[in-house]
């Protein structure tokens, strides 16, 4: 358990810091949502019902789909793009691992390694289709909820229901999107640019301290 624990702490950490903040947005969301369908005249629901609501799934999938969309483009787009002395770019010099075509004589390499052909080519894409559908599944849902729960809203108020059609069209469901959206691009940004004047010792994501402000990558 110890050697396991060891070998997983990063993702352990995180996965219990998502656990605790999750069960934390739902305690709290379930009562704001109560709240709010009190003022508008409609009646409490429990907690499995808040889970199915438009309500959770708009609040929780809106957030997921802007953390998958910025490491999506983050890992596409240091294919190509570089930035001159930050730790999160590649050298110029070419010399990166990253770039090294895999071996199947290599030990241990993963199996999609030693299989080769169309297998090989998607296991050298996984990372960023993997993002990519991760982004367009909590795209779809975080839709679904919005609507769902604007559509609530709709019925407490005696108001007309939206279509799916007219609602993507309207400026709520954008505007939750894009309010994510530019807070993810500008953390990427302050990550690129700070890691080029700034250190954290004993941290991957940044350069030995005394590297100089040009030195590129790790």
């Amino acid at each position: 358990m110890k050697k396991f624990i060891k070998n997983n702490g990063l993702s352990i950490t995180f996965f219990l810091i998502f656990i605790v903040s999750l069960l934390a947005q739902v305690h709290f969301g379930h009562q704001e949502y109560n709240k709010e369908l009190a003022e508008n005249g409609g009646m409490p629901v429990n907690l499995s019902s808040y889970l199915t609501s438009g309500h959770f799934i708009e609040s929780t999938f809106e957030n997921w789909e802007s953390e998958f969309l910025q490491m999506g483009l983050f890992v596409i787009m240091t294919i190509f793009l570089m930035e001159k002395g930050s730790s999160e770019s590649k050298k110029f010099d070419g010399t990166d691992e990253v770039d090294r075509e895999p071996d199947a004589n290599r030990k241990d390499a993963p199996w999609p390694v030693k299989k080769g052909g169309i297998i090989l080519w998607v296991y050298k894409q996984s990372l960023s289709i993997a993002f990519i559908l991760l982004f367009l599944i909590s795209f779809i849902l975080h839709f679904l909820g919005s609507l769902d729960d604007a559509n609530t809203e709709s019925a407490l108020k005696g108001e007309a229901l939206q279509t799916a059609g007219e609602y993507i069209t309207g400026s709520r469901f954008w505007f939750e999107s894009f309010q994510n959206w530019q807070s993810e691009f500008l953390s990427i940004y302050a990550m690129i640019v700070l890691s080029i004047y700034l250190r954290q010792k004993g941290s991957p994501q940044s350069k030995p301290v005394d590297a100089p402000h040009y030195e590129t990558g790790e």
